[in-house]
């Protein structure tokens, strides 16, 4: 039975959300003659962490776009519970991921309509519960209309670590089996870096997640780390395991310090 005929007979069929990249080759379309990732093979059990590190250009957002199936592969396959990702109807698909990125989409309207844009049946108790999950909801209350603040056009009306918050609480609101999370903290100052760091590490749990990281602090607690070059992961392990072999991403590591 494939897949689009589970999804027709069992509408409440969900994903586990294991993530399986198996001798991947990819290109993007305007550029074929340049190979991002090349003989590409990585397993993520589901319900587990791992962050993604190395130099820029190494494909680190590249996976999440594939994950997403913003693109196709050229060679091999992305597998979701072990079924190929392209043999799957991709909005149901989709339906159960959420991405937060280091630069959150915002919406002209209220704070409430931007968290309840990840999920528009939520009632008002599950966007009050996303938020507090998001560390959100004291500051959503402070403001002077609360949940019916309106943002402004792009978020302009709130802080960056605000916007990140609410783009946090949008991904809570979706209960997603696989969450991604796109270098999420890299632009917020030390203090609200923090923040929204609890808030993260929070709802990564029991969650398939793929942090794609500048800052190395951010997956120290990270189930295992990746470390990406010429296209293959080079080295994976637990932070204190990378560290102990003071090999790539030691010395990665080192220059952050």
């Amino acid at each position: 039975m494939t897949t689009l005929q589970v999804e027709k007979d069992n509408p409440k069929s969900k994903i586990q959300g294991r993530i399986e990249f198996k001798k991947v080759d990819f290109a993007y379309p305007t550029r074929p003659q340049c190979l991002i990732l090349q003989d590409f093979s990585l397993d993520v059990k589901a319900g587990t962490s791992i962050g993604l590190v190395g130099r820029s250009g190494c494909g680190k957002s590249t996976i999440i776009g594939l994950i997403q199936r913003f693109y196709d592969v050229d060679r091999g396959a992305v597998r979701i519970d072990g079924m190929d990702v392209r043999e799957m109807n991709v909005l149901w698909y989709r339906g159960f991921t959420a991405l937060v990125s280091q630069e959150p989409a915002m919406f002209s309207g209220s704070v409430r309509d931007n968290i309840a844009f990840g999920k528009p049946e939520a009632d008002e108790e599950g966007i009050v519960e996303a938020a507090k999950a998001a560390n959100a909801h004291e500051f959503i209350s402070s403001l002077k209309d609360g949940y019916d603040t309106d943002c402004g056009e792009h978020g302009i009306q709130l802080s960056g670590g605000q916007k990140q918050r609410i783009a946090i609480a949008r991904a809570i609101i979706r209960d997603p089996a696989i969450l991604l999370l796109d270098e999420a903290t890299s632009a917020l100052d030390a203090q609200s870096e923090q923040v929204v760091q609890e808030a993260l590490d929070r709802i990564m749990t029991g969650r398939t997640t793929i942090v794609v990281a500048h800052r190395l602090n951010t997956i120290k607690n990270a189930d295992s780390i990746a470390f990406l070059g010429e296209g293959k992961v080079i080295e994976r392990g637990t932070y204190p395991q990378l560290m102990n072999k003071k090999g790539a991403f030691f010395n990665l590591a080192t220059l952050q310090k």
